[in-house]
């Protein structure tokens, strides 16, 4: 990514609408499959949610007669409050020990849930298009998904095992309440919840905007310090470590501020429903004495009261929590499902079928295609490459060379015309078939951060070790290896960049020859090498390219005179084609190109 497209980035983009009951649905819709696929552990974790609630209610009607036992003969206070705090321990044991045991049943299904949505998204990731990975930001994405699988597992959680267990709670407290005792007392409960619930409501949904910020603050901040940290040689080259930092910090400084606002609106939230359950526990303790006072009630039931009361109001400030939480979760997953939604711009038609590559013959059709319609790149462009043939295409910078590569590989679809392999239009067979028939060596190679072994096992991840050998003795790997102390297992480093870029092009080389694909395509695959190096790696490639059919993109002429046919490009369309020397005798832009890179070549 350049230093100028990342700046485009620093202003945050507006806040979006609160995550609703439209996001909850969809939340619930993905969930219920996995909830479903272990409907027996589910059974299992609901019977023990059952036993730990109903040992939880029980807990203050055991109370209530200890305390009452405690006022009458003597005889009785040596064997009833025995018996029943023996009772009373064994139901505070239940509550606890029932409710563990159901989190342990059902982590396995939230664990799950988590990894496959996880999954899920990460292959979506794979299956959308070039064109959104060009201009994604992997720092911002990659924050997007970790928020949004831990806040998908808080969702698993907390809507199927606290926030329906909670309410069922809270109905049977009310009513055993409403029942024994004076409708004041259910009066007052249901006025406290009802204002309770109204406010956190209402003040969850104003600092829900502080959230939203703090998030893409986050994700910004998060963003810069990837994206400084990739272009480090380019920060060290125009000694810009002091603007990095300042810049980070100034990202900080603003994350730093949007939290402050959270935690400040966080209290405020905590504090209001606080006021409101100590309003609701005072009213209905001063009822209780009264009642007491009267001799309207026992000094058991008074103690029955308040265990109900604290049994009543912590579920309810558990419940404040989890919707604060599961509105938070919300906003977190909004993204991670936002890509989800995205729907790939390359698909596989319904009745795609795999490619049947028999003897490699590739032919472009009439083909036109833009980047952006008012830019038309590719101009119908028509050429054949004959089973076994090299062909190379060449031209200035812009002309569409490496477009045609892409295409191929079906990184983009056609505004027309047709690419063809053996007579299959590729817009007709599976994407998969189609690039395992495609070995590709680029420009660029980037490798990943693990061993020279394991970057060219990638080429055939399933194949064996002796396979992965060969594949690094056909590419002349050898002598490269035995010079390093560590051999195959050296690593390459961060995309690459503890080795040169000729050694570079021998491991995507090493791939290929792994791979064994039918036909090669060589993009501009030496073009960023030295003179000898260029010689070494062509000599790999054209002992790699021997019976296959190779399409090569090339920018020197010199690498490609032993083409079977070269196709000359301008502003998308082919303005020459014939071998070298047919291009030579013509005496036209070929003939120019060849002349003009012949005079800069070193004497």
């Amino acid at each position: 990514m350049s230093r100028g497209s990342r700046r485009s980035h620093h202003h945050l983009s507006p806040a979006k609408e609160p995550a609703g009951l439209n996001e909850a649905w969809d939340v619930f819709k993905t969930i219920w499959p996995y909830l479903w696929e272990f409907r027996a552990r589910m059974g299992v974790a609901f019977v023990l949610l059952v036993l730990a609630k109903v040992a939880t209610v029980t807990m203050p009607w055991a109370l209530k007669h200890i305390v009452d036992s405690l006022d009458r003969t003597q005889h009785q206070i040596i064997f009833v409050p025995l018996l029943m705090l023996a009772f009373y321990g064994l139901l505070r044991f239940g509550s606890v020990f029932f409710s563990e045991a159901r989190d342990a049943v059902f982590s396995r299904i939230t664990e799950r849930a988590m990894r496959r949505m996880v999954l899920k998204v990460f292959r979506h990731l794979h299956a959308l298009e070039l064109e959104f990975h060009l201009s994604r930001q992997t720092g911002g994405i990659s924050r997007d998904i970790d928020r949004g699988g831990n806040g998908f597992g808080f969702l698993m959680r907390m809507l199927v095992f606290n926030i329906v267990p909670t309410l069922i709670e809270l109905a049977l407290v009310a009513g055993i309440l409403l029942i024994n005792f004076s409708a004041w007392y259910a009066l007052i409960i249901l006025v406290c919840v009802g204002i309770y619930i109204y406010f956190t409501i209402i003040t969850t949904e104003w600092r829900n905007r502080f959230v939203r910020e703090m998030n893409q603050l986050d994700s910004e901040t998060n963003t810069r310090a990837i994206d400084s940290l990739l272009n480090y040689e380019t920060v060290k080259y125009f000694n810009n470590e002091a603007y990095e930092a300042q810049q980070y910090d100034d990202n900080l400084a603003r994350w730093e501020s949007a939290r402050l606002k959270t935690r400040i609106t966080l209290m405020l939230l905590n504090s209001g429903q606080a006021l409101i359950i100590a309003t609701g526990m005072v009213l209905l303790l001063w009822l209780a004495a009264s009642d007491v006072v009267n001799d309207d009630m026992t000094l058991g039931s008074l103690v029955m009261i308040n265990a109900y009361i604290l049994q009543l109001f912590l579920p309810l400030n558990f419940l404040g929590m989890v919707y604060r939480e599961v509105r938070r979760a919300l906003t977190d997953i909004e993204n991670m499902f936002a890509l989800l939604k995205k729907t790939p711009s390359v698909s596989d038609p319904a009745d795609a079928k795999p490619l049947r590559v028999t003897e490699g013959a590739i032919e472009f059709r009439q083909v036109n295609f833009a980047y952006h319609a008012e830019r038309p790149i590719i101009r119908d462009l028509s050429f054949r490459v004959e089973p076994g043939q090299k062909v190379a295409i060449v031209g200035p910078s812009g002309s569409g060379k490496s477009t045609l590569a892409r295409l191929l590989f079906r990184f983009y679809d056609l505004d027309s015309g047709d690419i063809l392999i053996d007579g299959q239009p590729i817009n007709s067979v599976t994407q998969l078939s189609l690039r395992q028939a495609i070995g590709v060596v680029p420009q660029d190679t980037v490798l990943f951060n693990d061993s020279i072994f394991s970057n060219v096992a990638y080429g055939r991840p399933e194949a064996e070790a002796e396979e992965i050998n060969a594949a690094i003795h056909l590419a002349n790997l050898d002598r490269f290896i035995a010079a390093l102390p560590e051999g195959r297992q050296t690593r390459v480093g961060e995309r690459g960049l503890k080795v040169s870029g000729g050694e570079k092009q021998r491991i995507a080389i090493a791939r290929v020859i792994l791979k064994k694909p039918p036909i090669l395509l060589f993009d501009e695959a030496t073009s960023a090498l030295d003179s000898g190096t260029e010689q070494a790696i062509l000599a790999a490639l054209n002992k790699l390219a021997k019976n296959h059919t190779s399409l090569v993109i090339a920018h020197r002429l010199s690498t490609v005179i032993d083409a079977d046919q070269i196709l000359v490009m301008d502003s998308g369309e082919i303005i020459e084609r014939g071998t070298h020397q047919q291009l030579l005798s013509l005496n036209g832009r070929y003939a120019e190109m060849w002349r003009l890179q012949q005079d800069k070549q070193p004497e």
